[in-house]
């Protein structure tokens, strides 16, 4: 098993290296070090590392939380914050950074070890998140006016064809594709979904809703009755226009 590649980015000398020894005790490799905010930016892109420990108070007109944004931007690296100060500014200002730890000096080498563990198994799940994500995706462009879609169920790749899908309904940081008495939760947006669809079959009646079109068998306002009556779905203001212009309407 590989050892896990750190960066340490601390402007205390005598912390850093005893954060440094209790890596290399812990089965971690450091791949460097640095006291500032613009040199860690400019290590993480040399070395680019699977897990930076930032202390959020550096030296210089960078500050960790500052280096931490960049890094986190530009490499979708993993940090960890190393801090003596916990007061609600600063945790507030660190969590728009959206860290995937805080660690508060001084503290234990187990400690140091669960935090890094967490983060990096977070981190692998969310990149398998993405990957599987982008891989349907590209299996919906491969078959672009095929008419279907695949979608993961129980480990597998299920291919669901579009004029099957009653609607679409969103769920937080998911969708739920209805098919039938069949649902499939798939990790994505409404606006990146909306864009899998053909649009001249699908319309967005909601922000949390989009209908196949040849399956609304009646509108009793403010509601759609998709095919099978068993569902009514909300119309949202903002779309009700869009909606009675693509319907036969006398």
């Amino acid at each position: 098993m590989s050892k896990n590649n750190i960066l340490v980015i601390e402007d205390e000398a005598i912390v850093s290296k005893d954060i440094q020894q209790s890596l290399k005790k812990l089965g971690y490799n450091i791949v460097g070090s640095a006291a500032t905010g613009e040199k860690a930016v400019e290590l993480a892109s040399e070395t680019k590392p699977d897990l930076v420990l930032m202390d959020i108070m550096l030296k210089g007109d960078m500050s960790g939380i500052d280096a931490a944004e960049k890094i986190r931007e530009a490499l979708s690296i993993p940090v960890i914050y190393l801090t003596a100060y916990a007061d609600e500014n600063t945790l507030a200002k660190a969590k728009v950074t959206e860290p995937y730890g805080y660690i508060i000096k001084p503290f234990k080498e187990v400690d140091l070890h669960t935090s890094i563990e967490m983060a990096l198994y977070k981190h692998t799940k969310e990149r398998e998140v993405i990957k599987e994500r982008d891989f349907l995706y590209s299996l919906v462009e491969n078959q672009e006016g095929e008419g279907v879609i695949f979608v993961k169920s129980n480990s597998r790749l299920v291919k669901v064809k579009t004029n099957d899908i009653l609607f679409v309904e969103a769920l937080k940081d998911y969708v739920v594709v209805n098919v039938g008495d069949v649902k499939y939760t798939i990790h994505s947006t409404m606006k990146e979904i909306q864009k899998k669809l053909p649009a001249k079959e699908f319309q967005r009646i909601h922000r949390s809703y989009i209908v196949r079109l040849d399956k609304i068998i009646a509108i009793e306002q403010p509601n759609v009755v998709v095919e099978g009556g068993k569902k009514l779905l909300p119309i949202g203001g903002s779309y009700k226009e869009e909606l009675f212009s693509r319907i036969n309407l006398v």
